[in-house]
Protein backbone atom coordinates (compact mmCIF):
# COMPACT_ATOMS: atom_id res chain seq x y z
CA UNK A 1 0.00 0.00 0.00
CA UNK A 2 1.17 3.69 -1.03
CA UNK A 3 1.94 6.03 1.54
CA UNK A 4 2.32 9.57 1.32
CA UNK A 5 4.55 12.42 3.40
CA UNK A 6 3.15 15.69 4.66
CA UNK A 7 3.84 16.75 1.59
CA UNK A 8 1.97 14.86 -0.23
CA UNK A 9 4.52 12.79 -2.09
CA UNK A 10 4.29 9.10 -2.79
CA UNK A 11 6.75 7.57 -0.33
CA UNK A 12 6.67 4.34 -1.30
CA UNK A 13 10.53 3.65 -0.72
CA UNK A 14 13.58 5.92 -0.22
CA UNK A 15 16.35 6.14 1.46
CA UNK A 16 19.10 8.24 3.47
CA UNK A 17 21.72 9.75 1.58
CA UNK A 18 23.35 12.45 3.83
CA UNK A 19 22.66 13.80 6.72
CA UNK A 20 19.14 15.07 6.55
CA UNK A 21 19.23 14.22 3.16
CA UNK A 22 17.10 11.09 1.35
CA UNK A 23 16.37 10.42 -2.30
CA UNK A 24 13.33 8.15 -3.65
CA UNK A 25 15.20 4.85 -4.46
CA UNK A 26 14.54 5.46 -8.65
CA UNK A 27 15.89 8.62 -9.92
CA UNK A 28 14.38 9.86 -13.28
CA UNK A 29 17.45 11.56 -15.67
CA UNK A 30 17.18 14.53 -17.78
CA UNK A 31 20.16 14.00 -20.08
CA UNK A 32 18.03 13.80 -23.18
CA UNK A 33 15.46 15.66 -21.87
CA UNK A 34 15.58 17.43 -25.47
CA UNK A 35 15.09 14.64 -27.30
CA UNK A 36 11.69 13.92 -25.45
CA UNK A 37 10.07 16.85 -27.37
CA UNK A 38 7.91 17.76 -24.38
CA UNK A 39 5.99 21.16 -24.02
CA UNK A 40 6.34 22.84 -20.76
CA UNK A 41 3.04 21.52 -19.76
CA UNK A 42 4.12 17.70 -20.92
CA UNK A 43 7.03 17.94 -18.41
CA UNK A 44 4.99 19.89 -16.05
CA UNK A 45 2.66 17.00 -16.05
CA UNK A 46 5.81 13.73 -16.40
CA UNK A 47 7.27 15.46 -12.95
CA UNK A 48 3.78 15.61 -11.43
CA UNK A 49 3.43 11.96 -12.70
CA UNK A 50 7.05 10.82 -11.42
CA UNK A 51 5.68 11.98 -7.85
CA UNK A 52 2.43 10.02 -7.59
CA UNK A 53 5.19 7.07 -8.44
CA UNK A 54 7.34 7.89 -5.49
CA UNK A 55 10.33 9.18 -7.72
CA UNK A 56 11.03 12.53 -5.99
CA UNK A 57 14.99 12.60 -7.31
CA UNK A 58 15.14 14.23 -10.42
CA UNK A 59 19.69 13.93 -12.25
CA UNK A 60 20.54 17.01 -14.00
CA UNK A 61 24.08 18.34 -15.23
CA UNK A 62 24.90 21.67 -16.46
CA UNK A 63 25.76 20.48 -20.15
CA UNK A 64 23.08 18.61 -20.78
CA UNK A 65 21.00 19.15 -24.29
CA UNK A 66 24.34 21.71 -24.83
CA UNK A 67 23.75 23.88 -21.66
CA UNK A 68 19.83 24.05 -22.10
CA UNK A 69 17.70 21.06 -20.07
CA UNK A 70 18.76 22.63 -16.08
CA UNK A 71 16.66 26.43 -17.32
CA UNK A 72 14.13 23.81 -19.31
CA UNK A 73 13.58 22.35 -15.93
CA UNK A 74 13.33 25.73 -13.89
CA UNK A 75 11.18 27.43 -16.46
CA UNK A 76 8.50 24.40 -15.58
CA UNK A 77 9.00 24.63 -11.59
CA UNK A 78 8.18 28.24 -12.00
CA UNK A 79 4.38 26.79 -13.45
CA UNK A 80 4.11 25.08 -10.06
CA UNK A 81 6.93 26.74 -7.08
CA UNK A 82 5.67 24.31 -4.56
CA UNK A 83 7.49 21.59 -6.56
CA UNK A 84 10.93 22.39 -4.91
CA UNK A 85 10.19 21.40 -1.66
CA UNK A 86 8.90 18.66 -2.59
CA UNK A 87 11.89 17.27 -5.17
CA UNK A 88 15.57 16.95 -4.58
CA UNK A 89 17.80 18.00 -7.52
CA UNK A 90 21.19 16.92 -8.17
CA UNK A 91 23.35 18.40 -10.65
CA UNK A 92 26.72 17.84 -11.63
CA UNK A 93 29.62 20.80 -13.21
CA UNK A 94 32.80 19.90 -14.34
CA UNK A 95 32.87 19.70 -17.87
CA UNK A 96 33.56 22.42 -20.75
CA UNK A 97 31.74 21.25 -24.36
CA UNK A 98 32.43 22.95 -27.05
CA UNK A 99 28.98 24.81 -27.31
CA UNK A 100 27.85 28.11 -28.95
CA UNK A 101 27.20 29.28 -25.71
CA UNK A 102 30.76 29.35 -24.47
CA UNK A 103 32.74 30.52 -27.73
CA UNK A 104 36.33 30.82 -25.40
CA UNK A 105 36.40 26.83 -25.56
CA UNK A 106 38.07 25.62 -28.59
CA UNK A 107 39.09 22.60 -27.11
CA UNK A 108 36.31 20.37 -24.65
CA UNK A 109 38.22 19.72 -21.30
CA UNK A 110 38.09 19.49 -17.27
CA UNK A 111 37.61 22.36 -15.24
CA UNK A 112 37.04 21.68 -11.17
CA UNK A 113 38.98 24.88 -10.04
CA UNK A 114 37.12 26.67 -7.40
CA UNK A 115 36.23 29.86 -9.25
CA UNK A 116 34.14 26.86 -12.48
CA UNK A 117 32.50 25.36 -9.26
CA UNK A 118 31.27 28.19 -8.09
CA UNK A 119 30.38 30.07 -11.65
CA UNK A 120 28.59 26.77 -12.18
CA UNK A 121 26.75 26.18 -9.62
CA UNK A 122 25.45 30.27 -9.14
CA UNK A 123 24.45 29.45 -12.86
CA UNK A 124 22.55 26.22 -12.07
CA UNK A 125 20.78 27.74 -9.29
CA UNK A 126 19.76 30.63 -12.10
CA UNK A 127 18.32 28.04 -14.07
CA UNK A 128 16.41 26.14 -12.13
CA UNK A 129 14.85 29.08 -10.11
CA UNK A 130 16.08 27.66 -6.76
CA UNK A 131 18.16 28.88 -4.01
CA UNK A 132 19.94 25.44 -3.45
CA UNK A 133 21.11 22.56 -4.94
CA UNK A 134 20.32 19.12 -3.21
CA UNK A 135 23.97 17.14 -4.34
CA UNK A 136 26.18 18.64 -6.40
CA UNK A 137 28.58 16.18 -8.14
CA UNK A 138 31.89 16.27 -9.80
CA UNK A 139 30.91 15.02 -13.84
CA UNK A 140 34.00 13.16 -14.56
CA UNK A 141 37.34 12.36 -12.99
CA UNK A 142 40.02 15.51 -13.74
CA UNK A 143 43.52 15.12 -14.35
CA UNK A 144 44.52 18.06 -13.87
CA UNK A 145 42.26 19.09 -10.09
CA UNK A 146 43.83 20.26 -7.62
CA UNK A 147 41.55 18.99 -4.80
CA UNK A 148 42.13 21.79 -2.16
CA UNK A 149 40.63 24.01 -4.65
CA UNK A 150 37.20 21.71 -4.92
CA UNK A 151 37.32 21.39 -1.54
CA UNK A 152 37.35 25.12 -0.80
CA UNK A 153 34.31 25.36 -3.29
CA UNK A 154 32.72 22.70 -1.73
CA UNK A 155 32.97 24.50 1.97
CA UNK A 156 32.06 27.71 0.31
CA UNK A 157 29.00 26.65 -0.92
CA UNK A 158 27.66 24.23 1.83
CA UNK A 159 28.49 27.31 3.98
CA UNK A 160 26.61 29.67 2.33
CA UNK A 161 23.46 27.07 2.15
CA UNK A 162 23.87 26.77 -2.17
CA UNK A 163 24.29 23.14 -1.69
CA UNK A 164 23.48 20.73 0.59
CA UNK A 165 25.46 17.60 0.00
CA UNK A 166 28.41 16.64 -2.63
CA UNK A 167 29.21 13.76 -4.63
CA UNK A 168 31.11 12.52 -7.96
CA UNK A 169 30.44 10.57 -11.21
CA UNK A 170 32.63 8.20 -12.94
CA UNK A 171 35.40 8.31 -10.05
CA UNK A 172 37.59 5.35 -9.51
CA UNK A 173 37.43 3.96 -5.56
CA UNK A 174 41.59 5.67 -5.82
CA UNK A 175 39.85 8.99 -6.72
CA UNK A 176 37.37 8.72 -4.30
CA UNK A 177 39.35 8.66 -1.43
CA UNK A 178 41.89 11.01 -2.96
CA UNK A 179 39.21 14.33 -2.93
CA UNK A 180 37.22 12.88 0.44
CA UNK A 181 40.80 13.60 2.13
CA UNK A 182 40.63 17.21 1.38
CA UNK A 183 37.02 17.37 2.72
CA UNK A 184 35.31 18.37 6.19
CA UNK A 185 32.37 16.07 5.39
CA UNK A 186 32.07 12.70 3.41
CA UNK A 187 31.11 12.55 0.25
CA UNK A 188 27.73 10.93 -0.55
CA UNK A 189 27.29 9.55 -3.90
CA UNK A 190 29.41 8.53 -6.85
CA UNK A 191 27.91 7.86 -9.88
CA UNK A 192 28.51 5.37 -12.00
CA UNK A 193 27.73 3.53 -15.24
CA UNK A 194 26.59 0.02 -14.16
CA UNK A 195 23.83 -2.66 -15.57
CA UNK A 196 23.67 -6.35 -16.08
CA UNK A 197 26.33 -5.89 -18.95
CA UNK A 198 28.71 -2.99 -17.64
CA UNK A 199 29.92 -4.96 -13.90
CA UNK A 200 33.21 -3.84 -13.73
CA UNK A 201 32.01 -1.74 -10.61
CA UNK A 202 31.72 -4.74 -8.56
CA UNK A 203 34.91 -6.03 -9.05
CA UNK A 204 37.23 -3.28 -9.20
CA UNK A 205 36.48 -1.70 -5.75
CA UNK A 206 34.10 0.85 -6.77
CA UNK A 207 31.06 -0.95 -5.18
CA UNK A 208 33.40 -2.07 -2.56
CA UNK A 209 34.42 1.30 -1.48
CA UNK A 210 30.76 2.27 -1.67
CA UNK A 211 30.11 -0.52 0.86
CA UNK A 212 32.84 0.70 2.91
CA UNK A 213 32.16 4.25 3.18
CA UNK A 214 27.94 3.91 3.30
CA UNK A 215 28.32 5.92 0.16
CA UNK A 216 25.49 5.72 -2.06
CA UNK A 217 25.66 4.96 -6.05
CA UNK A 218 23.86 6.37 -8.24
CA UNK A 219 23.69 3.79 -11.61
CA UNK A 220 23.64 5.84 -15.01
CA UNK A 221 22.39 3.69 -17.58
CA UNK A 222 21.13 0.89 -16.08
CA UNK A 223 19.25 -0.50 -19.12
CA UNK A 224 22.97 -0.83 -20.39
CA UNK A 225 21.75 1.69 -22.86
CA UNK A 226 19.05 -0.74 -24.55
CA UNK A 227 22.25 -2.66 -26.07
CA UNK A 228 20.58 -5.70 -24.01
CA UNK A 229 16.92 -5.45 -26.27
CA UNK A 230 18.53 -5.95 -29.41
CA UNK A 231 22.59 -6.71 -29.93
CA UNK A 232 23.56 -10.23 -31.01
CA UNK A 233 26.96 -10.20 -29.07
CA UNK A 234 27.74 -13.05 -27.16
CA UNK A 235 27.15 -11.11 -23.39
CA UNK A 236 24.14 -9.59 -24.65
CA UNK A 237 22.88 -12.85 -26.02
CA UNK A 238 23.28 -14.72 -22.82
CA UNK A 239 21.92 -11.97 -20.41
CA UNK A 240 19.22 -11.98 -22.73
CA UNK A 241 18.02 -15.73 -22.82
CA UNK A 242 18.60 -15.52 -18.71
CA UNK A 243 16.64 -12.39 -18.27
CA UNK A 244 13.94 -13.83 -20.14
CA UNK A 245 13.70 -17.02 -17.96
CA UNK A 246 13.88 -14.84 -14.92
CA UNK A 247 11.07 -12.52 -16.14
CA UNK A 248 8.63 -15.13 -16.63
CA UNK A 249 9.85 -16.85 -12.77
CA UNK A 250 8.67 -13.17 -10.83
CA UNK A 251 6.04 -12.19 -13.24
CA UNK A 252 7.46 -9.47 -14.55
CA UNK A 253 6.39 -7.52 -17.45
CA UNK A 254 9.52 -7.26 -19.29
CA UNK A 255 13.20 -7.91 -18.89
CA UNK A 256 13.97 -4.28 -18.27
CA UNK A 257 11.88 -4.65 -14.73
CA UNK A 258 14.52 -7.46 -14.09
CA UNK A 259 17.09 -5.76 -14.90
CA UNK A 260 16.78 -2.69 -12.29
CA UNK A 261 15.88 -5.34 -9.54
CA UNK A 262 18.91 -7.25 -10.54
CA UNK A 263 20.77 -3.92 -9.21
CA UNK A 264 17.88 -3.21 -6.57
CA UNK A 265 18.71 -6.28 -4.69
CA UNK A 266 22.41 -5.55 -4.13
CA UNK A 267 23.41 -4.58 -0.26
CA UNK A 268 25.01 -1.69 -1.65
CA UNK A 269 21.68 0.26 -2.13
CA UNK A 270 22.57 1.10 -6.07
CA UNK A 271 19.98 3.93 -7.08
CA UNK A 272 19.11 3.62 -10.73
CA UNK A 273 18.56 6.21 -12.94
CA UNK A 274 15.81 5.85 -14.93
CA UNK A 275 16.36 8.16 -18.20
CA UNK A 276 12.82 8.26 -20.19
CA UNK A 277 10.00 10.64 -21.12
CA UNK A 278 7.79 7.76 -21.63
CA UNK A 279 5.59 8.16 -17.98
CA UNK A 280 4.86 3.34 -18.90
CA UNK A 281 8.23 2.52 -19.31
CA UNK A 282 8.74 4.68 -15.54
CA UNK A 283 5.85 3.45 -13.98
CA UNK A 284 7.31 -0.22 -15.34
CA UNK A 285 10.38 0.95 -13.50
CA UNK A 286 8.96 1.58 -10.49
CA UNK A 287 7.47 -1.79 -10.51
CA UNK A 288 10.46 -3.49 -10.06
CA UNK A 289 10.91 -1.98 -6.77
CA UNK A 290 7.99 -5.51 -6.12
CA UNK A 291 10.80 -8.11 -7.63
CA UNK A 292 12.86 -10.14 -4.99
CA UNK A 293 15.41 -11.88 -6.61
CA UNK A 294 16.84 -15.01 -4.67
CA UNK A 295 20.65 -14.99 -4.61
CA UNK A 296 20.93 -18.09 -7.16
CA UNK A 297 18.67 -15.73 -9.31
CA UNK A 298 21.17 -13.35 -9.17
CA UNK A 299 23.84 -15.29 -9.70
CA UNK A 300 22.44 -16.45 -12.68
CA UNK A 301 22.65 -12.76 -14.62
CA UNK A 302 25.76 -12.62 -12.96
CA UNK A 303 27.24 -16.21 -14.67
CA UNK A 304 25.65 -15.03 -17.62
CA UNK A 305 27.22 -11.67 -17.51
CA UNK A 306 30.68 -12.47 -17.11
CA UNK A 307 30.59 -15.41 -19.50
CA UNK A 308 31.96 -18.29 -16.95
CA UNK A 309 30.40 -19.49 -13.41
CA UNK A 310 32.16 -18.61 -11.04
CA UNK A 311 35.48 -20.09 -9.04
Amino acid sequence: MNTYDQRGVNTMERTNIGEGLSFSRMVHGHWRLNDWKLTQNELLDLIHSCLEQGITTFDHADIYGDYTCEARFGEVLKLDPSLRTKIEIVTKCGIKLLSKKHTDHYIKHYDTSKDHIIKSVNQSLQNFGTDYIDVLLIHRPDPFMDPSEVAEAFVSLKDEGKVRAFGVSNFTSSQVAMLDSYLPFPLVTNQIELSVLHTNPFLDGTIDQCLERKILPMAWSPLAGGRIFSSEDKQSVRVREILTKLAEELNAVSIDQVMLAWLLEHPANILPIIGTGNLERIKRSVEALQLKLTRQQWFEVWEASIGNEVP
